[in-house]
C-alpha cells in the first residue's frame, strides 16, 4: 500500500508533537508538511514535490482559522480532503466547517488512534465525525414543527444514521439486520433523493437546507 500524504496544521506545540509523533509514525502516511498555522502551511506548500491527500486541520489557529482558511485552501488543493479537529462541538461552528467544505469533523478529545481510523476512512470515501458531533448533526434530521424535513422514510433515516456515525455499509447493514446489498440499495435512494454523490455531500446539503438557528 502506498502510503497517504497527510499534512497536519495545529498551533498547540503539545497537540502538534503528539499528533506528529503517532500519525507520521504510521505505516499508513507519509507527513509531508506539519505547521503551526494556514499561513506557515501556505508559505510550505510549493516546496512539496507532491501535495497532501489529506489535512488534518485545527479550527482555532492564530490568524486565519480554520474554517475562514477552509475555501481557500480547497481552491489551491481541490484534490485534498480535510478534517477539521478542534475543542468546539457547537453546532455553528459543525455547520460552518461542513459547508465550507470539511470532510469529517473530529474533537481534541479523539484518541489518536481513532484519528488515524477516521483519517484512513476518509481516504476510502467516508467522513467520519465524533461521535458528539453526530449526534448534533442528527438533530437536523428530525422533525419540527417549525422547519420542514426531508421526505425520507424510517429505514431510510436509520440507513442515513449509521453513514453519518461514519460506519461502513457492513457495518450498517448489521446494525440495522439487513443485507449489505438492501443497505447499497438506500444509499443510493439517498443520494438520488437529495441530489449528492458522497457522504460528505451528504451531509453538507442537508444542513444547508436546515441551517442552525
Amino acid at each position: 500500500m502506498i502510503p497517504l500524504r497527510l499534512a497536519i496544521i495545529e498551533d498547540d506545540p503539545t497537540v502538534r508533537q503528539l499528533l506528529q509523533g503517532y500519525l507520521c509514525r504510521q505505516p499508513e502516511f507519509d507527513c509531508v508538511l506539519v505547521a503551526g498555522s494556514v499561513e506557515a502551511f501556505l508559505e510550505q506548500l510549493p516546496d512539496l514535490a507532491a501535495k497532501p491527500q489529506l489535512v488534518l486541520l485545527d479550527i482555532g489557529l492564530p490568524g486565519l482559522s480554520g474554517i475562514e482558511a477552509l475555501p481557500l485552501l480547497r481552491r489551491q488543493l481541490p484534490d485534498t480532503d480535510f478534517v477539521m479537529q478542534t475543542v468546539f462541538e457547537d453546532t455553528d461552528r459543525i455547520y460552518r466547517a461542513l459547508c465550507a467544505g470539511a470532510t469529517g469533523y473530529l474533537l481534541k478529545s479523539t484518541p489518536p488512534a481513532e484519528i488515524k481510523a477516521a483519517l484512513l476512512d476518509v481516504a476510502h470515501g467516508g467522513a467520519p465525525m465524533s461521535r458528539a458531533v453526530a449526534r448534533k448533526v442528527l438533530g437536523y434530521f428530525k422533525p419540527s414543527p417549525t422547519a420542514p424535513t426531508t421526505d425520507l422514510t424510517p429505514r431510510e433515516r436509520q440507513v442515513l444514521e449509521g453513514l453519518v456515525d461514519g460506519l461502513s455499509e457492513k457495518q450498517v447493514a448489521a446494525r440495522l439486520d439487513l443485507a449489505p446489498q438492501t443497505v447499497h440499495s438506500y444509499i443510493k435512494q439517498l443520494y438520488r433523493k437529495l441530489h449528492v454523490r458522497s457522504r460528505a455531500e451528504l451531509v453538507r446539503h442537508t444542513l444547508r437546507d436546515d441551517p442552525p438557528a
